[in-house]
């Protein structure tokens, strides 16, 4: 069974930093695209940045590019997701999604976390 566990979201100051963990079973983890992703309330679902386990390849939103890293532990099979920087607009549930050598694009992805909330206070 493909399991997907999110963690370390939490309230935050702007300007503050937290580190998403997305701890992954049930898979071959080197065959898959993590992605971590996005919805505040009324908007809808989108990309934040997404890494091909298999060669590293990493894909970052304009919106987070320099402020957001991910990173994989192959040996953990978990993904992070390092956020400085951090900024109002960023609030919102973050997922953790998989799937075999995808894009970042949440209407691809067939795997799911329960997602953790993240809130940036101003």
């Amino acid at each position: 069974e493909v399991q997907l566990v999110e963690s370390g979201g939490g309230l935050v100051q702007a300007g503050g930093s937290l580190r998403l963990s997305c701890a992954a079973s049930g898979f071959t983890f080197g065959d898959y695209t993590i992605g971590w992703f996005r919805q505040a309330p009324g908007k809808e679902r989108e990309g934040v940045s997404c890494i091909e386990i298999s060669d590293g390849g990493t894909y970052y939103a304009d919106s987070v590019k320099g402020r957001f890293t991910i990173s994989s532990d192959n040996a953990k099979n978990t993904v992070y997701l390092q956020m400085n920087s951090l900024r109002p607009e960023d609030t919102a549930v973050y997922y953790c999604a998989a799937e075999v050598n995808m894009l970042c694009d949440p209407n691809e992805y067939d795997y799911w976390g329960q997602g953790t909330q993240v809130t940036v206070s101003s």
